[in-house]
């Protein structure tokens, strides 16, 4: 019997739409993509604190995962893994969680190279792989980091030229490659700060010339076609010129001279609580306020240690720690250090918190802030949390009766009305 006229044609349309879901990049009823490619990354890393152990390849929704921050419309948006003792390679898969903004992997053993796959996170703001064992070139792909502000990836083991491509990023407002293999000449990157002392192999923009062992200014950059002109005399005119150009220049300069001083009181006025710098300063108090070297803390946590996780919330993961004079505290470690309004909603958050003094209110004792972290300590209350007393049982039944709840409900009212 032969087949219709209209039967190949709904063959086929039925083949298409009959495919299996898992060709698909995300299908509502299949796998996650941003769950394969995190397994990804969990796989090919070694991770001895189990920093990553309820990263699941059955979860459906990532975004309660640790150190995974997720955007409004429950994307992918931050990975942060900073000094948490990983080692391995980066997976390429990292290039399928497009809409990453924050990449913060420094200060691990990361090693093997930066993946080319890298230059699909189109929407990438900030890229720190600074101090690890990264080896290797700078992939070109960087270049396709539109929306890149920061990028280091200095202490590590790069080598090879520089990239042209990096040209074409027009936001950046820092670039540190400090401190690696780096060679040859320098395209003209567009950064307010750039660093590449440690490279003594590169040289600058480049001209054409052999740059086999040129040393520059690491913050500096020569014109493209700087000619000298043999000098021929100079006329009057010109030493008017001259001197006009002299005192023009000496009061510009004494002005710039007195804003710089100006500018900095202003912001020795503001780092008298906030240093993000430097995050082994001594220990610095504001009024009740200790303020906590970072050491310290990684220390007190056994460097963050899964096992002394007390609770984890929206806002970050909650540390027992031992601190060295004896001290019990809990260490909350925020999650979305990155958020809109950085250092200084942090710090009105943390005036805020400090003057909510009742006996009813847990009360912050200590703060740390560096480039990369925000933490809060508090005094470690052996007994947990309020909800967790309200939800246990014993025996079987609530552990607090009525009265006592009654209590509880009370003194929260009143810690609200104070």
């Amino acid at each position: 019997m032969r087949m219709r006229w209209w039967a190949a044609p709904l063959a086929a349309v039925l083949a298409v739409i009959l495919l299996p879901s898992s060709t698909a990049t995300l299908s509502p009823a299949g796998i996650n993509y941003e769950v394969v490619a995190l397994m990804a990354i969990k796989t090919e890393l070694q991770d001895p604190y189990n920093v990553l152990d309820n990263w699941d390849i059955n979860s459906v929704d990532p975004c309660s995962w640790r150190m995974v921050t997720c955007s409004a419309d429950g994307y992918v948006s931050a990975l942060g893994l900073p000094s948490q003792s990983l080692s391995g390679k980066l997976s390429p898969g990292i290039g399928n969680l497009t809409r990453l903004q924050s990449v913060l992997l420094q200060n691990n053993a990361i090693s093997g190279t930066i993946p080319a796959s890298i230059g699909r996170l189109g929407m990438l703001q900030t890229l720190d792989m600074s101090d690890n064992q990264i080896t290797g070139s700078i992939p070109s792909s960087i270049g396709d980091l539109k929306n890149l502000n920061y990028l280091k990836l200095n202490n590590n083991s790069l080598s090879g030229v520089l990239p042209d491509s990096l040209a074409a990023i027009n936001g950046l407002a820092l670039v540190d490659l400090s401190f690696n293999n780096l060679s040859g000449p320098l395209p003209k990157i567009s950064s307010r700060t750039f660093n590449i002392v440690g490279n003594p192999m590169i040289c600058g923009v480049k001209s054409g010339d052999n740059c086999s062992s040129v040393s520059m200014d690491p913050l500096s950059y020569p014109p493209d076609d700087l000619k000298t002109q043999p000098q021929q005399g100079i006329a009057r005119s010109h030493r008017i010129a001259i001197i006009c150009g002299v005192t023009v220049g000496s009061v510009a300069f004494a002005t710039i001279i007195v804003s710089m001083l100006l500018w900095w009181r202003h912001r020795r006025n503001q780092q008298i609580f906030f240093d993000v710098n430097d995050q082994y300063d001594p220990e610095v108090c504001l009024g009740h306020l200790k303020r906590y070297a970072f050491k310290e803390l990684r220390a007190a946590t056994n460097n963050f240690n899964s096992k002394n996780i007390l609770g984890e919330g929206g806002y970050g993961i909650v540390y027992k720690g031992f601190l060295r004079d004896g001290a019990i505290v809990a260490v909350k470690r925020l999650k979305d250090y990155n958020a809109v309004g950085g250092e200084v909603q942090f710090q009105t958050e943390v005036e805020v918190i400090s003057l909510a003094v009742h006996r009813n209110l847990l009360r912050l004792i200590g703060f740390c802030t560096t480039e990369n972290e925000r933490l809060l300590v508090y005094p470690y209350m052996p007994n947990g949390s309020v909800a967790s007393q309200l939800r246990e049982l014993v025996n079987g039944k609530p552990a607090l009766d009525w009265s006592r709840r009654r209590r509880m409900f009370l003194g929260l009212e009143f810690c609200w009305l104070s």
